[in-house]
């Protein structure tokens, strides 16, 4: 009996279970945007831009390329911007998001690996979130850079608070212009499921991509693996095995088939004067 797998040791010993209730709950409240009364065609153009804004500009871009791995710099006041939106992805404060990928990358599909298939499929996708963090993991500092920046440290204490006023605006706008149902339907559909949707794709890259694929590198160490249909999930993270060759490259997709949308998303913003010292890959194929 171990933390690794669903049992009553794990839930009397390692559950998290506030954390394990809030996200049947959560789940259970994006069931109803299958419910005919709370579709809207407006509820689901909300729910395809709140996932790429969360998802993609915040979970990918800024959490994972710009925060973790410095794949290119960017000014305070947008850095800001897009940690505003990574907080509505709900998936915890900037600084232990960071500490948890870098511990993840320095122990990759090792033992201590916080969310490795080697401890079991449904471990690395979502059991690991359900699970207390052990007392020491945060005994080695990897978050020192951000911990240096007031506004990391804001958003490390109220990174909940974009989402509960997105969720207030949504509520309140659905109401003034549709009622009761519309402003149900855009709270599940913007809210419950886009965020239910952006935590699974996000998963997947612990989980799938570490399981299922191909590899451009077989020396990285891990089981990383280049998985097309994740990618497209996560806005270019599925290239998986191309990351973790050359984890500071901003750019994931190696190939020419390698579609990466936040690789091409960080070009513009070096078109426009918003990014700059954007590393490319230092790895050949």
């Amino acid at each position: 009996m171990n933390k690794y797998k669903i049992s009553r040791y794990w839930w009397k010993h390692h559950a998290y279970k506030p954390v394990v209730f809030g996200m049947i709950g959560l789940h259970l409240l994006a069931a109803l945007a299958f419910l005919p009364q709370f579709f809207s065609w407006s509820g689901l153009v909300i729910f395809a831009f709140l996932y790429w804004v969360s998802g993609g500009l915040g979970i990918t871009l800024c959490y994972h390329r710009l925060l973790t791995h410095k794949s290119f710099k960017t000014h305070q006041w947008f850095k800001n911007i897009l940690t505003t939106f990574a907080c509505l992805a709900e998936q915890g404060s900037p600084l232990v998001w960071v500490d948890t990928h870098r511990y993840h990358h320095k122990h990759s599909d090792e033992d201590l690996d916080p969310h490795s298939p080697v401890h079991g499929f449904f471990w690395a996708h979502m059991l690991w979130v359900l699970t207390k963090v052990p007392e020491d993991f945060n005994a080695t500092d990897r978050v020192k850079d951000l911990k240096r920046e007031k506004a990391m440290l804001w958003f490390h204490r109220y990174w909940w608070l974009p989402q509960i006023v997105l969720m207030v605006l949504l509520f309140f706008a659905g109401l003034l212009f549709g009622g009761f149902n519309l402003a149900i339907s855009w709270v599940v559909w913007g809210i419950a499921l886009r965020t239910v949707a952006v935590f699974h794709a996000t998963w997947f890259v612990n989980s799938a991509t570490h399981t299922w694929g191909s590899r451009n590198f077989s020396d990285t160490g891990d089981n990383s693996r280049n998985l097309w249909w994740v990618a497209l999930l996560s806005f270019g993270e599925g290239w998986h095995n191309n990351h973790h060759a050359d984890q500071n490259s901003a750019s994931h997709g190696m190939r020419w088939y390698e579609f990466d949308i936040t690789y091409q998303t960080i070009k513009f913003l070096e078109l426009i004067g918003l990014a700059w010292d954007v590393k490319l890959p230092k790895v050949k194929l």
